[in-house]
C-alpha cells in the first residue's frame, strides 16, 4: 500500500447499477468507502494508528477516483475527548 501499512483483508459490494461500498483492513486499522456516483461523491474514511500519515492514502484514493474537489477532516479518536480540527477543501 503506498501509506505503507500492511493489508490484510479486503471486501467491497458493487451496487447496480452503481456505486460501491468497501473495507480494507490493515494492520494499522483500516479504510472505507461509500461512494454515490449519482451525486459525484466518495465518502472515505481512513483510520490509522502509529506512525501512519492518513492523508497519504486519503490523496491517493482521491487521485486515483479523479476528484475534483477534496474535503480533509482529521478525528482524533479513541484518545480522550474528541476535538475536530478544521476542514481542508481542495480544489483540483
Amino acid at each position: 500500500m503506498k501509506s505503507g501499512a500492511e493489508v490484510r483483508e479486503v471486501a467491497f459490494h458493487k451496487f447496480a447499477p452503481q456505486g460501491v461500498s468497501g473495507v480494507v483492513i490493515i494492520s494499522e486499522s483500516h479504510l472505507t468507502i461509500h461512494s454515490f456516483p449519482e451525486h459525484g461523491y466518495a465518502s472515505i474514511d481512513v483510520y490509522t494508528c502509529g506512525d501512519l500519515d492518513p492523508n497519504i492514502a486519503a490523496d491517493h484514493i482521491g487521485d486515483e477516483l479523479g476528484a475534483e474537489t477534496r474535503e480533509n477532516i482529521e478525528i482524533p479518536r479513541g484518545m480522550g475527548p474528541v476535538q475536530v480540527k478544521q476542514a481542508q477543501a481542495k480544489a483540483l
